[in-house]
């Protein structure tokens, strides 16, 4: 009948994500060509990135100017900025675009993240635009060894989401950088109780 005819047109078959881990997305790309899409932030990209990667951030730095932006992101580069070296970010308003001009819905793309989250929301949103042939490394590329792909940049692939206090201080920077965060913030929010409080220690 033809209403049954026009239900069966609108039917559509989603395509499931691939999750493998890092050595079997190795496979996909040497065997099936698969073409590698990093959607990290562009500082985790600079660190290290796979050869031959295309490189579509899902998110971008967040430079609004409107004052409820800029004290978020004051407090975020006084917190995650100082400590692990993570940008303020906003989910990038390009993203599939800048995909679709580059790549078919057939094409066959492994999404990379440096946890694996990124990918993971990446791929939702591809699915969405008609995108049939998605694989995502599990846990991302902090879980590669060192040596599974080819990399450009100035530290290991699974290093690349390390920056800030973390990687200058190593182990001591998990005590030492909470302190510096409490007494920036308590200096900036509270000078006149700091200000008393340095009148009362003792001068060596």
């Amino acid at each position: 009948m033809p209403g049954k005819l026009n239900h069966r047109k609108n039917l559509n078959v989603k395509a499931e994500v691939n999750y493998v881990d890092a050595e079997e997305a190795k496979k996909l790309i040497a065997v099936e060509e698969y073409a590698i899409l990093d959607v990290r932030d562009k500082s985790q990209y600079d660190r290290a990135h796979i050869k031959s990667c295309s490189h579509v951030p899902l998110f971008i730095e967040n430079k609004d100017g409107d004052f409820g932006t800029i004290i978020k992101r004051t407090l975020h580069n006084n917190f995650s900025g100082l400590f692990f070296g993570l940008p303020f970010t906003k989910p990038n308003p390009d993203f599939v675009q800048s995909i679709k001009s580059q790549f078919s819905p057939e094409s066959k793309l492994l999404l990379v993240c440096q946890e694996g989250l990124r990918s993971v929301a990446a791929a939702n949103k591809l699915e969405q635009a008609g995108f049939q042939n998605i694989a995502c490394i599990t846990s991302g590329l902090q879980s590669a060894k060192p040596g599974t792909f080819d990399s450009v940049g100035t530290t290991e692939l699974q290093d690349a989401g390390k920056a800030g206090l973390v990687t200058i201080q190593g182990k001591i920077s998990t005590v030492l950088g909470t302190v510096l965060i409490c007494a920036y913030l308590f200096i900036t929010f509270f000078p006149e109780q700091a200000e008393k409080l340095f009148q009362i220690a003792p001068v060596s």
